[in-house]
């Protein structure tokens, strides 16, 4: 039996953290001994480490508890299961990949725009562009429509 600072240290998470999970559900209840000390059994270890393997991942809470119910019931459900989770998952990060380089090229072509001079913020173009005071040939002057159709090709 484990108390929860030990679980906390060996976890590597937070006493506070190991509380949160089991407001959750994520983490079963402890025992109490006489003294009142919460302890826990050495699978609620295990079940730590996976939580915050799970969340490395990515994976909400929410989706933890997905992938913890199906290792409860591991009897009742297949393999397939688990791995659509895990498929479902990768499909969302890449969508995340995906959005993040249209920022990356968007903040790429607004700072290429930039002289990077000294002269006064004001008259900064990035600045400018953000607040839609500048205007494109097409006359467009929302800065993200603008940013997104300059890197959309």
């Amino acid at each position: 039996m484990l108390k929860i600072g030990q679980l906390a240290q060996q976890g590597e998470v937070s006493v506070p953290t190991l509380r949160y999970y089991e407001s959750q559900g994520l983490l079963e209840p402890p025992t109490r001994a006489a003294n009142g000390y919460r302890l826990y059994a050495e699978e609620a270890l295990q079940r730590v480490r996976f939580i915050r393997r799970s969340q490395g991942l990515g994976f909400s809470l929410k989706e933890i508890e997905e992938l913890l119910l199906l290792q409860v019931d591991a009897s009742q459900h297949s393999c397939r299961e688990v791995k659509q989770v895990a498929e479902d998952k990768l499909g969302q990060v890449r969508q995340r990949i995906d959005e993040l380089q249209q920022i990356e090229r968007a903040l790429e072509t607004l700072a290429d725009k930039c002289c990077g001079g000294p002269e006064v913020a004001a008259g900064c173009s990035i600045l400018r562009e953000l607040s839609g005071q500048a205007t494109s040939a097409s006359g467009d002057h929302n800065p993200s429509t603008r940013l997104n159709r300059d890197t959309d090709s």
